[in-house]
């Protein structure tokens, strides 16, 4: 007992000591203390619920949803960045994964040509009833044998590394 108490003593002596850590980012001190001042909740028998939130600060969010093999959800939030811009997101959470939209999202490069090509004759192959599975084909490239070796090493590979006695 008397260790744990002088634990605990020398815990919080050194937890005084630590530096307090403060933001220098400009909507840090806003956001410290901002107070809530609209909140709502309903949650029905159903399994169906809304709620919303603003605070002080500008900050807001609201979400409604329902139970259906887990949760389906749809709302958003927005706040203030520190560039004093208003910054939204939208979002739908179901069985596909959590799903936000928002004006400031980067967005993906475009696809080059040479990959669109090469999806393009993925599929007119796939429609043609020619599939690739990756394995090697002697008849796809004009009967060649494979390499020297290659079935020899392919099936000590398949059989591992055990030697036989």
């Amino acid at each position: 007992m008397q260790v744990l108490i002088i634990a605990s003593i020398i815990g919080f002596a050194a937890a005084a000591l630590l530096p307090n850590y403060e933001s220098n980012r400009a909507q840090a001190g806003f956001e410290k203390n901002a107070r809530i001042i609209a909140l709502d909740s309903d949650i029905k028998e159903d399994g169906s619920y809304r709620w919303s939130y603003e605070t002080e600060n500008g900050i807001k969010a609201e979400e409604q949803g329902r139970e259906a093999d887990g949760i389906e959800a749809q709302g958003g939030f927005q706040y203030t960045g520190d560039d004093g811009q208003v910054y939204s997101v939208s979002y739908a959470a179901n069985k596909d994964g959590f799903q936000p939209q928002g004006a400031h999202f980067p967005t993906p490069p475009p696809t080059p040509e040479a990959i669109l090509k090469a999806l393009e004759q993925n599929a007119r192959d796939e429609a043609a009833g020619i599939i690739d599975d990756g394995q090697y084909n002697p008849g796809k490239y004009g009967g060649a044998p494979a390499a020297p070796g290659f079935q020899q090493n392919y099936a000590r590979a398949q059989a591992g590394f055990r030697r036989q006695f």
